[in-house]
């Protein structure tokens, strides 16, 4: 029996000397390596394809995780400025009656009350003064109706208390007298 007849279905054209010398690993042919490499090129690309979609959720927790810190820090300024009101209000009130009696403080009070302003829209906050306009449930507080046969219907026609916004939400709505009996809106 020669060498030749010990490997049975190996390719004729193989050197019995060399077919010695693999002894065990001959199985490591050609054609089981590249069945071998084929499968490495696809669980290659299996790995590339979940290491992918593993870097964009990544993106995506990041963008989320940024988007609502940013947020966070919106709300913290949202309720400082929002404890800052009552004190705004309180202030133009002392204004009012300061400047209606024809006291001196008023010069003072109203460059404070100017210093407080400046620093809440520095911050993102505006005061919302509707006088006039539209009626938005959104936006304003109806506390009162008054029949007004000359302004549209649904028209701001008294401000009670003044609304404030910021970064495109309403801190507090505006309160507000709203007409009613007037001719209807246009458009």
């Amino acid at each position: 029996m020669t060498d030749r007849d010990t490997h049975k279905g190996n390719p004729p054209e193989a050197d019995p000397e060399l077919l010695d010398d693999l002894g065990a690993e001959f199985p490591l042919r050609g054609d089981q390596l590249e069945a071998d490499l084929e499968a490495a090129i696809a669980e290659t690309a299996e790995w590339r394809d979940k290491s992918l979609r593993a870097q964009a959720e990544f993106e995506n927790v990041k963008r989320r995780l940024e988007a609502r810190h940013g947020d966070a820090l919106l709300r913290a300024g949202e309720r400082v400025v929002e404890a800052l009101l009552p004190v705004l209000d309180d202030l133009e009130r002392a204004i009012d009656h300061a400047t209606g009696s024809g006291d001196e403080v008023a010069e003072g009070l109203i460059a404070v009350n100017r210093k407080l302003h400046d620093i809440i829209a520095r911050e993102g906050c505006a005061a919302v003064d509707p006088m006039g306009t539209e009626f938005d449930p959104n936006r304003h507080n109806a506390v009162q109706t008054r029949e007004d046969a000359e302004v549209p219907d649904h028209t701001v026609v008294e401000v009670f208390q003044k609304g404030y916004e910021m970064h495109g939400r309403v801190l507090r709505p505006a309160m507000v007298v709203v007409s009613t009996g007037g001719p209807l809106r246009k458009g």
